[in-house]
């Protein structure tokens, strides 16, 4: 589907962007895996997941974090990263949109949980492959708008026996969906996750 090159405003910095017009007030932002390791806003997950919710009706914004591609700043160990959340939700809420979800992909998941702990608020959350086994999530962490999380069978770094029991604690109604096979970069399995995450 179609997407626009925009910009945006986070602190004091441009952040480039891919930005769908939906044909709701919903919208959700989407955020990528660890830029030391290559990851960005054209990840292969990342444009899945926009098209799950762009087949929902949604607005989407992906962006690259600040250092990453041509969005402006340096990595920040996702401190600054959470900033840039709420700069790409302030974003979509100045394009007019009212129902605003987020949904991340490994280390774009984790800089959105920990955003949600401050100020943010959201209505949708959604995570694919939480990479609990290599960063932190904080023991008392709560994400009530959490409505799924996606996983696969072989992630050593998302492995859904850590996640499962997290689920408990992060929203009890959440759903955790596991795919049979895929591991953390769901090769040949991009389709599932389309399908899965919305």
């Amino acid at each position: 589907m179609q997407e626009d090159n925009i910009r945006f405003q986070s602190g004091g910095w441009q952040m480039e962007g891919r930005y769908h017009t939906g044909n709701s007030t919903k919208a959700a932002v989407i955020t990528h895996p660890h830029p030391l390791y290559g990851g960005d806003m054209t990840n292969p997950v990342v444009a899945a997941i926009a098209t799950a919710y762009q087949n929902a009706g949604f607005a989407t914004l992906r962006f690259n974090f600040r250092g990453t591609g041509e969005s402006g700043g340096t990595h920040d160990q996702g401190v600054g990263e959470q900033v840039d959340v709420v700069g790409a939700v302030d974003f979509l809420k100045g394009e007019g949109l009212g129902e605003i979800h987020l949904s991340g992909y490994s280390f774009g998941a984790w800089v959105n949980a920990m955003a949600l702990q401050g100020a943010l608020s959201v209505q949708g959350l959604t995570m694919v492959a939480p990479p609990v086994a290599f960063i932190d999530f904080k023991d008392d962490l709560r994400l009530p708008m959490l409505s799924a999380v996606l996983a696969g069978s072989r992630d050593e770094y998302a492995p859904p026996d850590q996640i499962r029991p997290l689920m408990g604690q992060w929203n009890p109604a959440a759903r955790l969906e596991i795919i049979d096979g895929a591991d953390h970069f769901f090769f040949g399995f991009l389709d599932e996750v389309t399908r899965w995450l919305v």
